[in-house]
């Protein structure tokens, strides 16, 4: 579910937070060391984000929120907010590249580049909470 997020309105997060839960508490955040990625530079994506992010000439990046029972993908085109809710039993992540990492949901695709460690222990973080959450539930 691709959602304009710059606005306050109760129906889009009420659908998000259906999707992939509440936000984590403060104590939850400490726990797992952070819940937020680094700026990530995105270096191909399906042809509808494309859309939105050849509006305007500022470099293409975006941030990944991690969430209870998924992850939320933000970028911004012109003066618009954009997020990419991703339910972990739909997430596919695959190494493409020795730098670049793929995030796939159905017919949505975003490769973002790895150019440190950071980044790199932010998707096996990801990887970790999907494979709790889906053997946990």
């Amino acid at each position: 579910m691709l959602k304009n997020v710059s606005y306050n309105d109760p129906k889009v997060e009420a659908d998000i937070r259906k999707e992939v839960g509440v936000p984590f508490t403060i104590l939850k955040r400490i726990e797992l060391g952070g819940i937020g990625s680094p700026k990530l530079e995105i270096t191909a994506c399906s042809k509808e984000i494309n859309n939105l992010l050849i509006l305007d000439n500022n470099t293409n990046t975006c941030n990944i929120e991690l969430r209870p029972k998924g992850i939320i993908v933000r970028f911004r085109s012109l003066l618009e907010t954009y997020a990419l809710v991703i339910p972990y039993y739909k997430l596919v992540l695959f190494k493409g590249k020795s730098n670049e990492y793929a995030i796939y949901k159905d017919h949505f695709v975003l490769k973002i580049k790895i150019d440190n460690r950071n980044i790199l222990s932010f998707f096996k973080k990801i990887m970790k909470q999907k494979s709790v959450f889906l053997t946990f539930g």
